[in-house]
C-alpha cells in the first residue's frame, strides 16, 4: 500500500495563516477530500494549485462513501480538509479517520489554525483546562441538558454558534448560568472585522445590546464559581415557571427543573408542591 491520509488544517479566515507544510502537503496530494468543494477550490486556486482532484466528504456522506474513500487512500496520497480549521474537530472527518485507522492505513496530521484555541487565548477567562462542546443542541431536552452542564461546569466551556441563533443562545445562557457569569464572544477570527467582547451575561443578553450579530462565533464561558445560588423568592419562582411554560416545556419537566434549581440554592421543596404551583400558573 503506497497511499496515505493527512489531515490538513486550513485557515479559519486569513489565508496568510496557512503553513508552508500544509501547502506542500496539498501540492503532493493526489486526491483532496473536502467539506465544501467550492471553498476548497478557492483556497487551492489562491495557492496556485489549480487542477487538483477534489472529492466531497461532509456530514451527510454515507458509510458507503467512507468505504470508497478508504479504497482511494490505499492507492493514493490523500489530504482531508474542512471549510476552516482542523478536520474532524466539530466538523466532518471523524468517520473517515476512524475507518482509516481500523484499516491500518497511514494517517498523520498537519496542524493548523483553530477557532477554539484562538478564542480561548483572547478571552482571558481560561488559565488551565477547559471543555469544548461544539454547537449546542438547537432545542428540546438535549439543549436544556447542555445548558445545565454549562451552568454546573467547574471548567471554562467553549461553544460555537451561528449568527442567526446567537441572541437566543445568549438569553438561554443568562437564564441557565446566571446574569453575573462572564462570557467572551469572538467573531470573525483572523478576518478584517475580528472582534472579541468580554462581559457579564446580563449585559450581553440584553435585548438592546446589539441589533444584529454578524459573522462566525466562538463563545468562551467562564467556569462556575461553585457557590450556591441565592434562594429564589416566590415571585422569582413564579416568573421562572411562566417563562418555562411559554417555551412549551411539559409541566412535569418544569417541576423537576424548578426543584433542582431550588435544591442547588439550598432549599428543598417537595416536588408535589412545585407541581401544584405549575398547574395553578398554567391555568391563569
Amino acid at each position: 500500500m503506497s497511499g496515505w491520509l493527512k489531515l490538513v488544517g486550513t485557515p479559519i479566515g486569513n489565508l496568510g495563516d496557512i503553513s508552508p507544510r500544509a501547502v506542500a502537503t496539498l501540492s503532493e496530494a493526489e486526491r483532496i477530500y473536502a467539506e465544501d468543494t467550492r471553498r476548497t477550490r478557492q483556497l487551492l486556486n489562491h495557492l496556485g494549485l489549480e487542477g487538483k482532484k477534489i472529492i466531497a466528504l461532509h456530514a451527510h456522506s454515507s458509510p458507503r462513501d467512507i468505504q470508497q474513500a478508504i479504497g482511494v487512500i490505499r492507492e493514493h496520497r490523500v489530504a482531508l480538509v474542512t471549510d476552516a480549521g482542523m478536520p474532524s474537530i466539530s466538523d466532518p472527518g471523524t468517520a473517515l479517520v476512524q475507518a482509516a485507522q481500523e484499516a491500518q492505513l497511514s494517517v498523520s496530521v498537519i496542524p493548523g489554525p483553530s477557532a477554539v484555541t484562538a478564542a480561548v487565548a483572547l478571552s482571558g477567562l481560561v488559565d488551565g483546562p477547559f471543555v469544548f462542546l461544539g454547537f449546542l443542541p438547537r432545542k428540546g431536552g438535549k439543549r436544556r441538558e447542555a445548558l445545565q452542564l454549562l451552568n454546573q461546569s467547574e471548567l471554562p466551556c467553549v461553544i460555537f454558534e451561528a449568527p442567526t441563533r446567537l441572541t437566543e443562545t445568549l438569553q438561554d445562557l443568562a437564564e441557565a448560568c446566571g446574569p453575573e457569569r462572564r462570557l467572551a464572544i469572538s467573531r470573525e477570527l483572523t478576518k478584517k472585522f475580528e472582534e472579541t467582547i468580554v462581559d457579564k451575561l446580563k449585559i450581553l443578553a440584553a435585548p438592546d445590546y446589539r441589533e444584529k450579530w454578524l459573522g462566525e462565533f466562538t463563545l468562551v464561558l467562564e467556569k462556575s464559581s461553585g457557590q450556591k445560588e441565592q434562594h429564589l423568592t416566590l415571585e422569582e419562582v413564579d416568573s421562572r415557571i411562566v417563562s418555562l411554560l411559554s417555551q412549551g416545556i411539559s409541566k412535569k419537566e418544569i417541576a423537576s427543573l424548578i426543584g433542582g434549581e431550588l435544591a442547588r440554592g439550598g432549599k428543598k421543596v417537595p416536588k408535589r408542591e412545585i407541581y401544584a404551583r405549575v398547574l395553578a400558573l398554567a391555568e391563569e
